[in-house]
């Protein structure tokens, strides 16, 4: 297929429109066979419940061409397992996982104009949501619910080179111990939008968000998880309930140990030793991994020894390693990489 005119190494990271969309309607207690359709607009009551209760949850993923010229998408059982836990803490009927890969994979085939080429820089970012579609008024859950993937071609998340990123230790909680930090839901984002714009205004780039419950044990960030790397070269990650497991987080923590040969672990890590580090990173789909090269904790700078001026070399060696993977260049592990 022929790809789209699209100046595809400028491309920023925004929304733009492609042809085709994914749609699944749930009604009657059972899901239909879903459509691929070229109407990006959602039309729905004034009154339906993602309007009202904020019920949605969502995902997020990408499509690349390896170096072989295929068209690829990384781990996409994974964000349908997710979804499901996520839709079930919502008390929204699950979307089966077998339909959502099934559905993602033929998105992706119908908008393959817009996978940028290998080489780029560029991916087509992917995103299955669902949402509760019909009126209620009353706090319940909604009764009929619909299951949508837009496709949108991206940029490198870090246009003009990886500079390490400054963080500062955030007042404000993500997430209570035994609320929905664990899953991808609409309004745990939404409640981080005001300490995300607060930290801009400060200047920080990033919050790093504490457990709610002690204030003593790292968490996250508002759409990230932490990595860590200690002067002996141990990738540590932190260990909560609370905390969303991200894909990227999971397969960098398998590479680490079976493609470098480094000792990882997933623990509670506690605040009082982050200047015990030699590196930081934030996981997460965009990016892969953003360096941090300066935490600040009401006043006190902790800095990196890895530096801001690049990522440091462990980092470093786990970014170029699953990107390879992703992008054709290393073997990857049977299923992380599913052809379109």
């Amino acid at each position: 297929m022929e790809k789209k005119n699209i100046d595809w190494a400028n491309l920023g990271f925004g929304y733009i429109q492609t042809d085709y969309r994914f749609v699944s309607n749930f009604k009657d207690g059972k899901w239909d066979e879903g459509v691929l359709t070229e109407d990006p607009n959602v039309v729905i009551n004034e009154c339906a419940c993602v309007l009202q209760y904020a019920q949605t949850v969502f995902e997020g993923m990408k499509a690349y061409t390896t170096s072989e010229g295929k068209i690829v998408t990384f781990r996409p059982d994974l964000n349908a397992q997710r979804m499901a836990q996520s839709a079930a803490r919502l008390e929204m009927p699950v979307y089966p996982e077998d339909k959502f890969v099934e559905a993602v994979l033929r998105t992706i085939k119908a908008n393959e104009a817009y996978v940028p080429p290998y080489g780029s820089g560029a991916t087509l970012y992917v995103r299955p949501y669902m949402f509760g579609s019909n009126s209620v008024i009353g706090v319940k859950p909604a009764e009929e619910y619909q299951f949508r993937i837009l496709t949108t071609p991206v940029g490198p998340y870090f246009k003009g080179g990886v500079k390490p990123l400054t963080i500062r230790v955030s007042d404000f909680d993500r997430a209570a111990p035994n609320g929905t930090g664990h899953i991808k839901a609409g309004l745990n984002y939404a409640m981080s939008l005001h300490a995300i714009v607060d930290a801009h205004k400060q200047g920080y780039d990033e919050n790093m968000y504490l457990d709610a419950a002690t204030r003593t044990k790292v968490e996250e960030t508002g759409g990230a998880n932490f990595l860590f790397v200690t002067k002996d070269g141990k990738v540590v990650t932190p260990k909560s309930s609370s905390i969303l497991p991200s894909i990227t987080r999971r397969s960098l923590v398998q590479v680490a140990k079976e493609y470098l040969g480094l000792e990882a672990e997933e623990r509670e890590v506690y605040l009082e030793e982050l200047p015990d580090f030699a590196e930081c990173g934030l996981c997460g789909t965009a990016a892969v991994i953003s360096p941090v090269g300066k935490i600040v904790d009401h006043g006190k700078e902790i800095c990196l020894p890895s530096g801001m001026s690049e990522m440091g070399p462990v980092t470093k060696k786990l970014y170029e390693t699953l990107t390879g993977i992703q992008m054709g260049t290393i073997k990857a592990p049977e299923g992380w990489v599913v052809e379109v």
